[in-house]
């Protein structure tokens, strides 16, 4: 996944941010701990289908496996912080197995994040949030349903396998489920179809990687699954309002 490259977890204490203007993302989820900070703007968070309006200094605090999306009003400036359960292993041993109640915090002021240098400040820092967030909110047990753990494995196949030909048919066979009973269920967790969902993460994808590499729009919609550039302009504009080119001029 370009925004989550490395989830958080190919280093035991991982803690990786960074800055996003007017961004959208789908539905995903992953092992690693998440923060979405709103420096500027409002943002529509959705945690486990519960749903959250974000303003200055508001944050929500991802669990683990948590599926969740965001979703820009207008205008946007967020911080997204990932970092690895073992960062803060104390809270992760008493909190394992469980998620809040109410994933929204309101932060006073939102600290320099490129001045947490150490590993001993960033600790700080979460541990902090860990405070905030016990302080408002409870923990509460969760064991997901056999039709979510199935969810969970389509999303992180579209997660594994958005840059190529990725089809419902290729997961159904993968997954070794029948192929009308998985559109079925994604259409009832997701609230679109597979399809639908598929061009929105690609395009998604396509966004971060016109705004942050030096590649060319062709080689970008490769990259995103699109061997037809055509097709590529055409959904990018569906979904964004812009082209490809446009998207990438705005600053």
């Amino acid at each position: 996944m370009v925004f989550f490259e490395r989830h958080g977890v190919e280093e035991k204490e991982s803690f990786e941010h960074f800055t996003l203007v007017n961004e959208n993302f789908p539905l995903h989820f992953h092992r690693a701990y998440e923060l979405i900070i709103v420096n500027e703007g409002e943002l529509l968070a959705t945690v486990d289908k519960k749903k959250y309006s974000l303003h200055k200094n508001d944050l929500v605090f991802i669990f683990n496996n948590q599926i969740h999306e965001f979703q820009t009003i207008k205008h946007s400036n967020i911080t997204i912080v990932i970092f690895s359960p073992e960062l803060i292993g104390h809270f992760f041993a008493n909190a394992k197995g469980t998620i809040p109640e109410n994933n929204q915090i309101h932060l006073e002021d939102v600290p320099d994040l490129h001045g947490l240098d150490s590993i001993y400040r960033q600790k700080s820092f979460l541990y902090d949030i860990c405070g905030a967030l016990v302080d408002q909110t409870s923990l509460t047990p969760v064991a997901y349903s056999s039709k979510t753990q199935v969810f969970h494995k389509i999303l992180l196949y579209v997660d594994k396998y958005y840059c190529e030909d990725c089809t419902l048919k290729s997961v159904a066979k993968d997954l070794q489920y029948d192929y009308a009973y998985l559109s079925k269920l994604f259409v009832q967790m997701a609230n679109i179809s597979f399809t639908e969902y598929l061009t929105q993460y690609r395009i998604s994808q396509a966004c971060y990687l016109l705004k942050n590499r030096q590649k060319t729009i062709g080689e970008i919609a490769m990259s995103c699954g699109y061997n037809n550039l055509r097709s590529f302009n055409r959904n990018f504009k569906k979904v964004t309002a812009y082209s490809p080119r446009e998207y990438r001029g705005i600053s």
